[in-house]
């Protein structure tokens, strides 16, 4: 084989790449939508993966992975083992950040320790546990601007609680009194608390499903309490 029919072949398959592709993407979109018509008759995006003959299949932020034809179905997780990596975690974290900017933060109450130079976002319900385990590390870090959204998620004793904060004249201070201290709430639950169906709403549009949430000032998020080592770290960087 001469060098310049090497080159050649090498330039035609590349061209041929795209094609293929295409055709690859046709047909699992083709064979998923007519076999499993309840999960894949809207089908987001399909993408090439790193594992040759391996595509990523995206439904919202479901993602599924298939061979080139849509014979075969994975959900689960994606394993670099060699750079020891979650791929599908990394695409999950991409997919599901939230500009901080975006926040709807009239919907939220805000707590500020020593300069409150540095910014987090909480998503939390008043009857997690895990979330009044997070709150009693959090009080450990300083120089800290908290905004905490109320996604009451556990049931109607939530609503009442998550109610009875906001509805509080000082917030911040109910808010700690019951999870870092075991004070129950005990204001009036009667004022306009729309900001807690809002919050919500904003959790199901963005898969916020457990609390506490984490939201970084990159957009980060991290579902489940952190140590206070890890986001003191996270906030430092």
């Amino acid at each position: 084989m001469t060098r310049k029919f090497l080159i050649a072949a090498l330039a035609l398959l590349a061209l041929s790449l795209p094609l293929i592709a295409r055709a690859d993407e046709a047909a699992i979109r083709k064979n998923l939508a007519v076999r499993l018509p309840e999960a894949f008759s809207q089908i987001d995006q399909i993408t090439p993966t790193p594992m040759t003959g391996l595509y990523e299949v995206r439904v919202g932020t479901d993602l599924f992975y298939t061979d080139a034809q849509g014979d075969w179905l994975i959900q689960g997780d994606l394993m670099d083992t060699r750079a020891h990596k979650n791929l599908t975690e990394d695409r999950l974290n991409k997919l599901t950040a939230i500009a901080f900017k975006d926040l709807p933060m009239q919907n939220a109450f805000t707590i500020v320790r020593g300069t409150g130079k540095r910014q987090l976002a909480l998503f939390e319900d008043p009857n997690c546990g895990y979330c009044k385990h997070f709150e009693q590390g959090l009080q450990k870090i300083s120089d800290i601007t908290v905004h905490v959204f109320l996604i009451p998620i556990l049931g109607q004793d939530s609503t009442v609680k998550a109610r009875q904060i906001w509805c509080s004249a000082d917030q911040g201070k109910a808010w700690q009194d019951w999870m870092v201290r075991g004070i129950k709430p005990m204001g009036s639950a009667d004022c306009d608390a729309d900001a807690l169906q809002a919050n919500l709403d904003f959790a199901r549009k963005y898969h916020i499903t457990g609390t506490p949430t984490l939201v970084f000032a990159d957009g980060s998020r991290v579902s489940g309490a952190l140590p206070e080592q890890q986001v003191e770290q996270r906030l430092s960087k």
